[in-house]
């Protein structure tokens, strides 16, 4: 017999700000069945549910682990339903719709050589309590040597998806509009282009893979940053739409081609839904406090379950409560109206509804026209991949006992810090008022660095002078 707990724990598989990541090789028949095993004893004693629903991302490794996951299920005498390659929040809005719980598997953003897995209780995203019931759960299991097959995919999940979106807005919403679809190797690269056309839009799909593409929403490639551009002119878009690989965290460009930052587009959406509280990490654009923005808005750690612990706070005093994080994933914490529609919430990230609500926005003028019209305040973010874990805590530490130091390092030597932030990482405001903030990854070895200042120039050459100094220099 095995143990759940202390199969999990020598595992070396760690939950992050998303999910239980790690790598492919550690996601054992073992492993897998030990989460799912402690994840259903974590909340079976709390609801009522038969049948657990199973999705995945587009990684070479995941059948491989849902396949895993599955047998585990259905050994303990639920129902698994394989909803098969969709995007995390159209398995997470199915599995609401017929409370019950879900596991999507996916590494998000991270390279193809990791993965990953995502919990859902029958109402939403597990919290960061229910990570620690899964991880101290004991429950003894068996496995058998070999992983059945997958079943056969039920399509309800995507058809449900497409349906929340087409039916909450006009049919010619997007006439006249040419949106470009880049859809790499995306979970929901063959729903969206569904949905846009569905809304009337003229679509351009370009950048398709085979191959696993880890797109990162909060830290894009140079190599796509020019992608997107070509892309705008060769085709006249409007816009141009793409996500990470589980289809949670959208990245859009302008009619230009020019990337919008998540936060901004998250701000955008929430204007144009008249949402009254806001929750959204520290890392955000500091504009977005603005009194203008939000009747309320408050600061978190960065991830997803923050957030929406934050928006169960915020819901008790506010009616429409929303939250969004700096890589764009939209999370809607109450339900709302819009187009005089009763419109459901979904308390997890989603890319789909900060793109159509920006295109909503956007009906009388160009995106570009409403990004410029914000206070000018930009973001900028970048990471040191494979950067070890101890040593990016220790540049944290160290820099808390003497922050002044690590600014005469990083080569400020004629700023001082005005204010230290700690909530998640370190947030420095220097005297000239821009802001440098360092953070540990929480689901890969990589040292994040957020940049804010009064142009796009500057906020960019904090971050790379930041990290090549990181990178590069042996007193760090």
């Amino acid at each position: 017999m095995l143990n759940s707990s202390n199969i999990i724990s020598s595992s070396g598989i760690q939950f992050g700000t998303s999910g239980a990541r790690g790598l492919v090789s550690q996601f054992t028949t073992e492993v897998c069945a030990a989460f799912t095993y402690a994840f259903i004893n974590s909340i079976k004693n709390r609801f009522n549910f038969t049948q657990i629903a199973v999705a995945i991302d587009n990684r070479p490794s995941s059948k491989f682990i849902a396949s895993a996951c599955i047998d585990a299920i259905n050994k303990q005498g639920f129902h698994a339903i394989y909803y098969g390659v969709i995007p995390t929040p159209a398995l997470a809005y199915s599995a609401r719709l017929d409370k019950i719980p879900c596991i999507m598997v996916t590494g998000s953003h991270i390279p193809f050589d990791r993965n990953g897995l995502k919990f859902y209780r029958p109402d939403g995203e597990i919290t960061k309590s229910d990570e620690l019931a899964i991880l101290n759960a004991n429950v003894m299991y068996k496995i058998q040597s070999e992983n059945e097959q997958l079943m056969e995919c039920d399509l309800t999940a995507s058809k449900r998806y497409i349906e929340r979106y087409t039916s909450l807005f006009e049919p010619n919403m997007l006439s006249g509009k040419r949106i470009g679809i880049y859809t790499h190797s995306s979970a929901g690269r063959d729903i969206y282009p569904i949905i846009l056309k569905k809304l009337g839009a003229e679509v351009i799909l370009f950048g398709r893979s085979d191959k696993f593409i880890p797109i990162d929403t909060e830290a894009v490639s140079e190599e796509d940053n020019i992608k997107a551009r070509e892309w705008s002119k060769q085709y006249q878009l409007d816009a141009i739409f793409s996500t990470d690989g589980d289809g949670d965290r959208p990245l859009v460009a302008d009619e230009n081609g020019e990337w919008l930052r998540g936060d901004i587009l998250g701000l955008l959406c929430s204007t144009e839904m008249n949402i009254e509280a806001l929750a959204i990490p520290i890392n955000c654009n500091s504009l977005i406090s603005q009194p203008q923005c939000a009747k309320k808005v408050n600061k978190t750690k960065i991830g997803s379950p923050y957030v929406i612990e934050e928006l169960t706070e915020l819901s008790k005093e506010y009616q429409y409560v929303a939250g969004f994080e700096a890589n764009g994933g939209y999370i809607l914490g109450s339900d709302i109206k819009i187009n005089d529609k009763d419109f459901l919430s979904l308390p997890t990230r989603d890319a789909v509804l900060p793109f159509l609500m920006l295109l909503s926005a956007a009906k009388l003028q160009s995106i570009s026209q409403l990004v410029t019209q914000l206070p000018k305040r930009y973001t900028f973010s970048e990471r040191i991949q494979n950067f070890d874990t101890k040593k990016s805590n220790l540049i944290i530490q160290n820099a808390l006992d003497n922050p002044a130091n690590l600014l005469r390092k990083l080569g400020f030597i004629d700023e001082k810090i005005t204010s230290l932030n700690t909530i998640d990482g370190l947030r420095m405001t220097i005297s000239n008022g821009n802001i440098i903030h360092l953070r540990p990854s929480g689901n890969a070895p990589e040292l994040r660095c957020y940049a804010e200042a009064s142009n796009v120039n500057t906020a960019k050459d904090l971050v790379l002078q930041t990290l090549h100094k990181i990178q590069n220099y042996p007193d760090f």
